[in-house]
């Protein structure tokens, strides 16, 4: 049934949609004077690499709703081991947070941003969503849950594009309040930015616990059954 696919799935929308990063980049392109173009640009590719990683977690995994296949077992162990390595990302995080005082320290092709122009940003938008090592692993826990749920092809694309709104809610929330409101939002905007990057790691690190839990538990069970 779609609602428990659904209910399944939620968590690892809602740390996909918290991870700072894609926020933090987003922002960074709509503050820029290529803003209108980029900004929108990101948020497509984000959701066109969210779509196509979820399609093909589908696709490889048809037939693990069954608990009895080997593709069922497969996933289990998938979720278990993604579960364990969100937990060791949690501690990586938590132990690299900066001391009270200390200024965060962002990747260095952030700084970069102000130069992109619309392939570049669109290209940015699909490697967060899907090639990011976090994202990338929240997302084949979501679409793990829509293999295992047995739904039609239909009620497949729907859990993916429920999926994929949640997710990118905090993506496309900055894109749409920049295009309705234009510079009004800015002070907004970069305070949020500035609030994501200075608690990235503990966001992080909260948002990885909890999933890890969740998806070392989901994995255990299913392989004892």
């Amino acid at each position: 049934m779609l609602g428990p696919v659904i209910g399944d799935l939620l968590p690892s929308a809602l740390g996909v949609a918290l991870s700072p990063f894609p926020i933090v980049a987003v922002i960074l392109l709509l503050t820029t004077p290529r803003g209108r173009a980029n900004g929108p640009a990101f948020a497509v590719g984000w959701v066109v690499g969210l779509t196509v990683l979820c399609l093909l977690v589908l696709w490889l995994a048809g037939g693990s709703d069954d608990p009895d296949s080997d593709t069922s077992t497969a996933v289990d162990v998938l979720q278990l081991v993604l579960g364990l390595g969100l937990l060791a990302v949690a501690k990586k995080q938590w132990d690299k947070r900066p001391v009270p005082g200390e200024a965060p320290v962002l990747p260095k092709w952030m700084d970069t941003l102000q130069d992109f122009d619309v392939p570049r940003a669109l290209a940015v938008g699909v490697a967060l969503a899907a090639v990011n090592p976090k994202n990338l692993a929240l997302t084949l826990a979501g679409a793990a849950a829509i293999a295992q749920g047995g739904l039609s092809a239909g009620g497949d694309a729907v859990a993916i594009a429920v999926f994929v709104l949640l997710a990118s809610m905090t993506v496309i929330g900055p894109v749409l309040s920049y295009l309705l409101l234009g510079k009004r939002v800015e002070p907004g905007l970069v305070s949020l930015r500035q609030w994501m990057a200075d608690n990235n790691a503990t966001i992080m690190t909260v948002v990885c616990v909890i999933l890890a839990a969740k998806l070392v538990g989901a994995g255990i069970a299913g392989l004892s059954n």
